[in-house]
């Protein structure tokens, strides 16, 4: 295909950012707020971003429920949670930020759950100390996604769906734009920007089980960042939710709420046993995540888990009337996917790949990247999860490094004397594209998009080992070596191919990342679990920062303060079920 042929509309803006989810969103509402000239992009329609699939709630110190709470005690229960993995520096910024976060969602018009007297309900959440979940019914992250999109038109941003970027621009490590392409009509576009933001998601759809759609979270930016010349930090760290449907096959991996075993859930195998009891005696139901989610792997590989190959989670004994007010996403989910009245029959669930606690490298202040002007946020950076992130923890810690994140870029905007361009940097992204175009192989891009999942779910699971890990980078070799033959064929229905092409390349660079970083964490230690080593290892008391010229560097991780390290404690859990 020619480039004489091709629409290409070039635009020019102070700050772009990639990614229409919550933490893209709050950062262009902060720098339109600031005067800032601002364009978002994503490749789903912003009202249907990941970010309104999130359930649970979103954290902060208010103490409206229980005075004691402080941002101090959230951010020692995010740490201790991380299993010290977390950096300290982030996760103060988050803790300190969070009530300020809640402020700017209020001020948008957000409706939270509230008592009777007019303060903002909190509730409990696995592992934390105190209530200080806010929560609006079981649809938080969808009532502030809607929120967003509400106070983004209000000041006029403009926001284009369906335009997927394919290459960030980058002369002499200073990222000058972006390159990409309307997927419904082939449009491509150049965008000049002095920042880039990148709030492009993770790469959890890379495993066959997901709690993510079709073509969203598929690495891309991760392949967005490392092409550019930045870094991954801790790829390896990926959380599992305990609890993802298993059918039908369209919907497998589709999420229940924590708030389900929140509100008073049991979770049994298929002899009837409540296993956490084996696992957890004393938080059972409402220990963390990533023990949850082990639990459940255990019995189901054990062979005490159901034909499907799942567990049940069963909240039939709790009153109608709770189920409707607490879970009504849940109660209106597995009623629409399976028929299923919740309230009389339990759900058949297993763990499922839920959040990329790793990401772009970034500094804690402002989640600059190591190139110039690029910034990465939400589950595309990394820094406050370590080896397991606490419910709740994802939504505020957009609102907070969002507004930061506007901030830093429009300074470093306003700084620039000039901005650099490189007609070759443009040339290899029109060139890559028109590339995909041409290419006429007989390999299919689904196809070799299934292998990926298939070999991830298989080999980097909930469990791994060094002979799985191995044989898992064997078949990438083997699938990598297939893309080099696929068939790109744009139809009448647009140009969802090509698309496909560049989530597979996100997706293999994300897989490959992950298995190499999980082959060098020789330990166990929160989300990553190691059948050969089953112990934690002080040495790993670090972070893995990977890119594909340097391998694998280890990245000492700096000291808790005092203050905050006199307050990491085990989390009591008496009182939580009747919550």
């Amino acid at each position: 295909m020619a480039t004489n042929m091709v629409k290409e509309q070039k635009i020019s803006t102070s700050v772009l950012v990639i990614g229409t989810g919550g933490s893209g969103l709050r950062a262009a509402i902060e720098l339109a707020e600031l005067g800032v000239d601002v364009l978002a992009v994503g490749k789903r329609p912003r009202n249907d971003a990941h970010t309104s699939l999130a359930a649970g709630g979103i954290n902060a110190a208010l103490g409206t429920m229980d005075e004691e709470d402080s941002w101090q005690q959230h951010a020692a229960d995010t740490i201790k949670e991380s299993y010290y993995l977390a950096n300290p520096h982030t996760v103060e910024i988050v803790a300190r930020g969070a009530a300020r976060g809640i402020e700017d969602l209020e001020r948008y018009g957000m409706g939270f759950a509230r008592e009777e007297d007019g303060r903002i309900s909190q509730r409990f959440f696995g592992a934390h100390k105190f209530r200080r979940t806010a929560f609006a019914g079981d649809y938080t992250g969808l009532e502030i996604q809607r929120t967003l999109v509400r106070r983004s038109e209000q000041l006029d941003i403009p926001i284009m769906d369906s335009v997927y970027i394919t290459r960030l621009l980058v002369k002499d490590n200073q990222v000058f734009g972006a390159y990409g392409f309307d997927i419904n009509t082939g449009t491509r576009y150049l965008i000049h920007a002095d920042a880039v933001i990148l709030a492009a998601g993770g790469h959890n759809r890379i495993w066959r089980r997901t709690s993510s759609r079709r073509d969203e979270n598929t690495g891309d930016s991760f392949r967005l960042a490392v092409d550019a010349g930045a870094r991954l930090r801790d790829p390896e760290l990926v959380q599992f939710h305990p609890s993802g449907i298993i059918e039908p096959e369209s919907a497998a991996g589709t999420l229940i709420s924590e708030a389900a075993r929140g509100e008073g859930g049991v979770l049994r195998n298929a002899l009837g046993e409540r296993f956490m009891e084996r696992y957890d005696p004393i938080r059972k139901e409402l220990s963390t995540r990533d023990r949850v989610a082990l639990a459940a792997y255990t019995e189901i590989k054990e062979g005490r888990g159901t034909e499907k190959g799942g567990v049940w989670l069963d909240v039939s004994h709790l009153p109608r009337k709770t189920i409707m007010e607490r879970l009504p996403r849940v109660y209106q989910t597995m009623l629409e996917v399976q028929m299923l009245d919740i309230t009389r029959e339990p759900i058949e669930i297993a763990p499922t790949a839920h959040y990329s606690m790793g990401g772009v490298w970034v500094k804690p202040e402002d989640h600059s990247t190591e190139v110039a002007g690029l910034y990465a946020i939400g589950e595309a950076s990394s820094g406050l999860h370590g080896a397991n992130r606490l419910g709740g923890n994802s939504l505020i810690e957009l609102l907070v490094f969002g507004r930061i994140v506007g901030q830093a870029a429009a300074k470093y905007s306003a700084s620039l004397e000039s901005q650099p361009r490189s007609a070759q940097a443009i040339a290899q992204a029109r060139g890559e594209i028109d590339g995909l175009l041409a290419a006429d192989g007989d390999e299919n891009v689904r196809a070799l998009q299934r292998g990926i999942r298939d070999m991830m779910t298989e080999h980097a699971g909930v469990v791994r080992d060094e002979d799985g890990l191995k044989a898992g980078l064997a078949k990438l070799a083997e699938i990598e070596e297939r893309m080099e033959s696929v068939g790109i064929h744009p139809d009448i229905a647009g140009y969802q191919d090509l698309a496909h092409a560049f989530d597979l390349m996100g997706s293999a660079l994300a897989a490959r990342a992950t298995l190499e970083a999980a082959l060098e964490r020789r330990e166990t230690r929160g989300c990553h679990n190691r059948s050969d080593y089953p112990e934690t290892d002080p040495e790993f008391r670090v972070n893995l920062v990977w890119s594909p010229s340097t391998g694998i560097v280890r990245e000492e991780i700096p000291e808790v303060s005092e203050e905050i390290r006199e307050l990491i404690q085990e989390v009591s859990t008496v009182g939580k079920l009747v919550e």
